[in-house]
């Protein structure tokens, strides 16, 4: 088999074996707890510009089916794994996982060490890294690192997976939603038309006229990679639109429009990743199991007076959402529509949708 390696910033390296396809992946290197879900996590949007270490240590056993991919194609950067199944067992399969990442081209790790690198990972919280698929991108990728490292930002990743054109998703007649796309899971489009909305789809820089073009009854941010605060331009458009129409945040979305409400964000030591995070729903005094994607938060300490506190991650304390107190703006952090993971939270959408008409 083809060696690969991945390298850290700090110097650590972890070696294990290439997939046929050889390359160099830079990136920040992040890991993912779901014990499924890998094709919808490798589609994900949010993953855009990452090299994702799955802990779970098989991965591909039900192979990839093409009808859960949140994307037309994979946004991970690179992808790390200890073991990888050859020889998928579902109904649904279409092809092994080991095959759809090559088609893809992404550098891949197995046979890797992924205990260590979790560890390492939530030792030193995420860091620019380099995955290297082949003899030849090992002997090339330090140098490159140091490079990436230089000029590394993540200014690119939102303008990199969100639509360019406008379109509209669901049927007439049901409350008009436009959707800035920040990088969208097709998940939660699907969630929404399936609750009768009629979705317009417009890109994460729409001004405040254009979206005011359409008379939406209410506007969904989506989520996305990335730090919030590279989207000034969008922050800006949410804050003069608040009090103008509903809105509605989730994940970058909810920081998105915490940053346009007063409140600050930061980023987390090595984010939340997975469909198995605690979150107390501090309304109703229950605890529900969501999914992450994220590596930025809310500081609940910097919400303005305006801005309630509605949900709290029981892991870290983190905000996990917040409502407007007198505004129609909510938002929250983790994914109700879930893809991968539990359904504790789709009925948020619902409850959403159901004060919009």
């Amino acid at each position: 088999m083809k060696p690969a390696a991945l390298f850290l910033a700090d110097g650590t390296r972890f070696d294990g074996h290439a997939l046929r396809y050889e390359g160099i992946a830079l990136g920040e290197a992040v890991f993912y707890t779901g014990m499924t879900g890998y094709e919808e996590a490798l589609t994900d949007p949010s993953y855009a510009g990452q090299i994702l270490t799955f802990t779970y240590p098989m991965i591909g056993n039900y192979g990839i089916s093409e009808t859960v991919a949140q994307y037309p194609r994979a946004c991970v950067a690179g992808a790390v794994m200890k073991r990888i199944a050859q020889h998928p067992s579902h109904h649904q399969s279409r092809k092994a996982l080991g095959e759809w990442l090559d088609e893809q081209r992404i550098p891949t790790l197995v046979d890797a060490d992924t205990r260590s690198i979790t560890i390492a990972l939530r030792e030193h919280g995420t860091i620019w890294a380099a995955l290297a698929a082949g003899e030849e991108a090992i002997a090339r990728a330090e140098a490159q690192l140091t490079d990436f490292v230089r000029t590394a930002t993540t200014k690119e990743l939102v303008p990199s997976v969100a639509t360019t054109v406008e379109h509209v998703e669901g049927r007439e007649g049901g409350p008009r939603v436009v959707l800035l796309d920040c990088g969208v899971k097709k998940a939660i489009i699907r969630e929404l038309t399936a609750l009768g909305a009629n979705v317009t789809v417009l890109p994460y820089n729409a001004s405040k006229e254009q979206i005011m073009e359409h008379d939406p009854a209410a506007v969904f941010i989506s989520p996305g990679p990335g730090d919030p605060t590279d989207l000034p331009q969008t922050i800006e458009t949410l804050r003069s639109m608040l009090g103008q129409r509903p809105m509605y945040g989730v994940c970058l979305g909810h920081q998105l429009l915490a940053l346009a409400c007063g409140a600050q964000t930061f980023k987390l030591p090595y984010g939340h990743r997975g469909g198995n995070q605690p979150v107390k729903d501090l309304r109703h005094g229950e605890v529900i199991v969501t999914a992450h994607n994220h590596g930025y938060a809310v500081d609940a300490l910097s919400l303005p007076s305006a801005l309630e506190q509605t949900m709290v991650n029981l892991n870290d304390g983190t905000n996990e959402g917040f409502r407007h107190r007198d505004l129609p703006v909510a938002a929250v952090q983790f994914h109700p529509e879930a893809s991968p993971g539990p359904f504790d939270a789709r009925r948020l959408f619902a409850e959403w949708l159901q004060d919009l008409v």
